[in-house]
């Protein structure tokens, strides 16, 4: 499913126009990545909890060269899925 599809489903099942729907999920990811952004996490319950993990700094290697290349610290989203989402899944 991309993010039009999305979209469409959210539409149908909520009773929305299209275009409310595009503002709705709009609004939910940007509110999810600001919140990340200032470091703070994200919990649905049922649903899971996104959050921000961080990665120290470290050496790897360039494939092409195989020269030995230093990789910075850097910050990445998480999500970790709910119990209730899973067992929705199963």
């Amino acid at each position: 499913m991309n993010k039009a599809e999305l979209i469409e489903a959210m539409a149908a099942d909520a009773g929305l126009s299209k275009a409310d729907a595009q503002r709705a999920l709009e609004a939910f990811t940007g509110a999810i990545a600001k919140t990340l952004k200032k470091g703070d996490t994200v919990s649905l319950i049922g649903f899971g909890t996104f959050s921000v993990k961080k990665r120290a700094a470290r050496t790897g290697r360039n494939p092409a060269t195989g020269e030995t290349i230093k990789i910075k610290a850097s910050k990445t989203p998480s999500f970790k899925a709910g119990k209730g989402f899973k067992d929705a899944i199963k």
